[in-house]
């Protein structure tokens, strides 16, 4: 049996799982069988920004549903391809569900490229598969930590990255909201060990602020209902809660002393106002959405493909030192409990200290 879960793009709480129709399998194709995938508010920011960077077309579905792409791992359960056997194991995108079809190209030991046509206009990045056999990233151990925070501690590297290019725009601080979340978690222990001068300060709920103070990864952590406590120095904000309101605190609050302000995802959809799309009159700069492919390209080219490759290892095994045992496994049985676990995900009501892990 497959199945895989619908999110009605317009209301994403309206998710359903559907049984998948028994299809011939392609010459040149492989079929992948889901083994496991995090949920994570990397999946929340597919869904709300779905759409405008086209995350929908990935794994399309019918009418106005959607299927919501996850990172994970997969094992070749069948195989029209000459490269591929049966029972290999590969680490990419998935989608919500238990199966996928992909159409291998440019094959090397290390991974591939799903070459299917619907998926060609999109970022390439997206695209890239690895073959766990060759994979040096690939540990057996910290399977659920890859899942958990890849995605987002890249995402975190490259923020730190363009920052550091940009000479931090003159900034001697960097604000992070939402930062209990893994992408600003991984963007703090990113600076604290390549841009140690710049304070970093972490605004939370108040019921997150010991959690975020025991990670060790901020230098000063301020509840939201606390802003006025933020410094009137130079300052870079990080925004990963896509709260209107609280953003348009933030930039009245630091007036001119706001030299950039960046948006990055959005954990609480329901209060993001017009923070995505940059609208609403706010003090200080404008808004600018951060898309990590596109800030890829630029660290790749100012570090070329190894070094690239090399300091994002360097950077992630500084950042698995860093948050330690802080993040507790929640490891769920079938795909019911994504489809769950994605609907509690959207109502931002998931403990910051747990790690979504789905067997579908």
């Amino acid at each position: 049996m497959k199945h895989s879960v619908h999110v009605n793009r317009e209301k994403l709480t309206e998710a359903k799982t559907v049984e998948l129709p028994k299809m011939d399998l392609p010459d040149g194709a492989v079929r992948l069988k889901v083994q496991s995938f995090a949920v994570t508010a990397n999946n929340v920011t597919y869904a709300v920004a779905g759409d405008r960077f086209g995350y929908w077309n990935f794994f399309p579905a019918e009418g106005e549903f959607g299927i919501v792409p996850m990172w994970g791992h997969a094992v070749v359960e069948d195989s029209a391809h000459p490269d591929f056997k049966v029972g290999e194991r590969v680490y990419g995108y998935l989608p919500m569900g238990t199966h996928l079809t992909v159409m291998p190209g440019k094959v090397s030991k290390h991974g591939f490229m799903d070459m299917a046509a619907h998926r060609q206009p999109m970022s390439p990045i997206y695209n890239q598969y690895s073959r766990l056999d060759a994979d040096p990233e690939h540990d057996p151990a910290k399977e659920n930590e890859r899942m958990i925070f890849g995605p987002l501690f890249k995402t975190g590297f490259l923020i730190e990255s363009f920052m550091r290019r940009e000479n931090w725009h003159g900034a001697e601080a960097v604000i992070l909201t939402s930062a209990s979340s893994k992408t600003a978690m991984g963007l703090a222990s990113v600076a604290k060990n390549r841009s140690p001068k710049i304070r970093r300060i972490g605004l939370t709920s108040k019921g997150n602020v010991g959690f975020v103070e025991q990670s060790g990864l901020y230098d000063e952590v301020i509840a939201y209902d606390n802003l006025d406590k933020i410094a009137q120095v130079p300052s870079v904000s990080v925004d990963f809660a896509g709260n209107g309101e609280l953003l348009a605190q933030l930039h009245n609050h630091l007036g001119e002393n706001l030299k950039y302000s960046c948006l990055v995802g959005a954990t609480h959809i329901e209060a993001r106002g017009g923070t995505m799309d940059g609208s609403g009159k706010l003090a200080g700069p404008e808004p600018i959405l951060f898309f990590a492919p596109d800030h890829a390209v630029a660290a790749v080219k100012e570090l070329g493909p190894e070094g690239f490759g090399k300091e994002i290892a360097k950077s992630w095994q500084q950042f698995l030192s860093d948050v330690g045992t802080a993040i507790e496994m929640d490891v769920r049985e079938g795909i019911d409990a994504a489809r769950e676990a994605f609907v509690t995900m959207l109502g931002g009501s998931v403990d910051p200290a747990k790690g979504i892990v789905i067997h579908p």
